[in-house]
């Protein structure tokens, strides 16, 4: 696999059986989900690799949920598969999630990526530094023997890679800031399931900012614990936006997680002013740390254009 490591001895003894029951678990779930496939071309979906990335494959994990931060770091996982009809995580995904969630024997939050081999290849090609990344530093669980190998990845030039990020910061913060306005708003208004959604939107536009400028990839999800996993490893400053030693600061993230549906569409949910007013805060703490955090992302950058790379 492009030389990408395969030893988990780095990873005390119960992660690495975590990880392999992980590994069996997605297997598991998406052979059941292939059985419903309706197409012979569907039937033809194969998991191809599944590559440990993140902190637990750097050896910069945190695992210390009974300290005063209560910080636990999460499994990161891409999953590449053989074709675009299997990427579909409604339809081959969803299961083997919720499954790994509730696993007894599996502690550690898992996360993980679907994308095509052609996806990544492309996205190596490219020069996409979150691809990069992930091939020089991941570890294989799972290689098919005689899949497509990955494409040796070409980088960008420094001016690439600065009017990228650029970009990104432009399109997403103003966004992001406006959301986060327009719950303002929605809370005056005295309208709080609003509030409450456009609040998320305001925290997910705010990682993907964060995300994009610092790796040029933000994943097709709008779980922003998510987000706020992947963006905490590439900024470690931004774990202090979101308290979580104590059950109500983790409770009232986990009701704006799921403000993204339940607010829009459930006559059950229920977020008081109080609680917006505390979320509020921390997203505004948030978008200060990702502004000063992007900001002197692209000044670096522009500074390593200017002198050539």
């Amino acid at each position: 696999m492009n030389g990408m490591r395969t030893d988990l001895d780095h990873l005390p003894p119960g992660k690495q059986r975590e990880l392999a029951r992980v590994t069996e678990i997605l297997f598991e779930e998406f052979a059941d989900a292939m059985k419903s496939a309706s197409s012979p071309k569907k039937k033809e979906g194969r998991i191809l690799k599944i590559v440990l990335f993140g902190s637990y494959a750097r050896g910069t994990w945190v695992d210390e949920p009974h300290t005063a931060k209560g910080y636990l770091s999460d499994y990161d996982l891409l999953i590449v598969v053989n074709q675009q009809s299997v990427v579909d995580f409604a339809t081959y995904w969803y299961r083997a999630e919720d499954r790994i969630m509730r696993e007894t024997g599996i502690r550690t939050p898992v996360n993980f990526i679907v994308h095509t081999m052609d996806e990544v290849n492309s996205a190596l090609s490219q020069g996409q530094y979150f691809f990069t990344d992930i091939i020089k530093e991941g570890i294989a669980l799972y290689d098919l023997k005689g899949s497509t190998p990955l494409v040796t990845p070409q980088p960008q030039t420094a001016e690439e890679i600065f009017a990228t990020a650029q970009k990104h910061y432009n399109f997403w913060m103003p966004l992001a800031q406006h959301s986060l306005k327009l719950s303002r708003d929605s809370i005056q208004d005295q309208v709080l399931r609003d509030a409450a959604f456009l609040l998320h939107q305001a925290v997910e536009r705010t990682y993907t900012c964060l995300l994009l400028v610092e790796t040029n990839y933000s994943p097709s999800t709008h779980s922003i614990k998510f987000l706020r996993s992947l963006a905490e490893q590439v900024s470690p400053d931004l774990i202090a936006a979101w308290p979580r030693e104590t059950k109500q600061d983790r409770r009232l993230f986990e009701l704006l997680k799921r403000a993204y549906v339940d607010a829009r569409y459930s006559e059950h949910y229920a977020i008081t002013a109080e609680e917006l007013a505390w979320l509020g805060e921390r997203a505004e703490i948030l978008q200060a740390l990702v502004e000063k955090r992007a900001r002197g992302k692209i000044e670096h950058l522009k500074a390593k254009a200017l002198n050539g790379g």
